[in-house]
């Protein structure tokens, strides 16, 4: 295909099937960062109710900058990959500390911020100070892939040299604001992973992929590894109505949240086997006649798959708390701590909330 009309057409099709969505309707530079942010790793439809409640709550740059770490985590519960908050957040302070609460004006400088890599800064940069630079994300790579017929695998080093011309070579010089969202948007809503609009298309006359049948192999993507296994039992301590809880701070997933005294194994093991090894390690004591054994949650992240029991006992004394970086919560404060999705479901589903 003619790489001249590429971007006219793309931009045309945009203006006339474009998503309704209220960061579109903003060339405030924060308001575009927080939506980008979101919408890393998350679908618009999960994350919109996000960037909401976000903006509400959070609606200025200074504003997140002096909220706590643990307000941050609390709004982006049930998002996933938390290094995202908590980088919003270091990003938010680092602009008020050092740009005096305005967003630098250029791809170059919007890079050395927190959490802002070659994509967000070229999407802050074109979106709102229109300058020429090409976003490349997931829904870009798929539609230049199969409209150009570029079959270089996208995340190796000849692969992003590919791409990166290419975007660059069809990016409209007087809208890049424009052309970079409806590319963006085309491979959302039209140019999908799985069943493209290819009879529809406006470039199916023209399209590599879809004049050799290659939809289903382009773009080029290596395969990912076969998810880790990870076998978590909590032990869920109750003193009346309220529970003991923690802060991770390991660098694991969910750092910075809070769940319940935990024993990890590499594979299944028995509960009288676990009730043992926390009465030898942490002192913990309880009576097994009053313990309860929830069923097993599955819960899936990217690269992991998380099965956890809980088992819930009640205390005999408290000399185990000397032990342990763990204090009892009443319900309505565990309500307002940031936690892991698995541990809101289980607190909700034994109506300990």
């Amino acid at each position: 295909m003619d790489t001249r009309y590429f971007s006219d057409k793309v931009v045309k099709w945009y203006e006339l099937n474009k998503r309704d969505l209220p960061w579109r309707e903003t060339i405030d530079p924060y308001k575009v960062w927080v939506s980008e942010i979101i919408l890393q790793q998350t679908r618009v439809n999960q994350g919109l109710p996000y960037y909401l409640n976000f903006i509400k709550s959070f609606p200025t740059v200074r504003r997140l900058a002096s909220a706590s770490e643990e307000e941050v985590l609390r709004l982006w519960q049930g998002l996933g990959y938390y290094t995202r908050a908590r980088n919003l957040h270091k990003c938010a302070r680092q602009v008020v500390n050092d740009y005096g609460g305005a967003f630098p004006n250029t791809y170059i400088e919007l890079k050395k911020l927190a959490g802002i890599g070659d994509y967000t800064a070229a999407a802050i940069a074109s979106f709102c100070y229109r300058e020429h630079v090409a976003v490349l994300d997931g829904n870009v790579f798929r539609v230049l892939s199969r409209v150009f017929g570029i079959d270089d695998e996208i995340k190796s080093s000849k692969g992003q040299k590919t791409f990166k011309k290419m975007a660059a070579t069809v990016l409209s010089r007087k809208y890049p604001d424009r052309h970079n969202q409806a590319v963006m948007e085309f491979g959302a809503l039209h140019c999908t992973p799985k069943s493209p609009g290819c009879l529809d298309c406006i470039f199916s006359a023209d399209c590599f992929a879809n004049l050799h049948d290659l939809q289903a192999s382009l773009p080029v993507v290596e395969k990912l590894k076969t998810a880790k296994k990870r076998y978590f039992y909590y032990f869920v301590i109750q003193k009346g109505k309220s529970l003991a809880m923690k802060k991770r701070a390991l660098k694991d997933i969910w750092h910075g949240l809070y769940d319940f005294l935990l024993i990890e194994k590499p594979r299944p093991t028995l509960v009288k086997t676990l009730v043992a090894e926390v009465r030898a390690q942490v002192g913990l004591e309880f009576y097994e006649e009053n313990m309860t054994i929830s069923s097993a949650y599955k819960h899936v992240l990217s690269h992991q798959h998380i099965y956890a029991t809980f088992i819930v006992v009640h205390p005999i004394g408290s000399k185990w708390l000397m032990n342990e970086p763990i204090k009892f919560y009443s319900s309505r404060k565990i309500s307002s701590l940031p936690k892991p999705v698995l541990i809101s479901k289980f607190l909700k589903d034994h109506q300990l909330l």
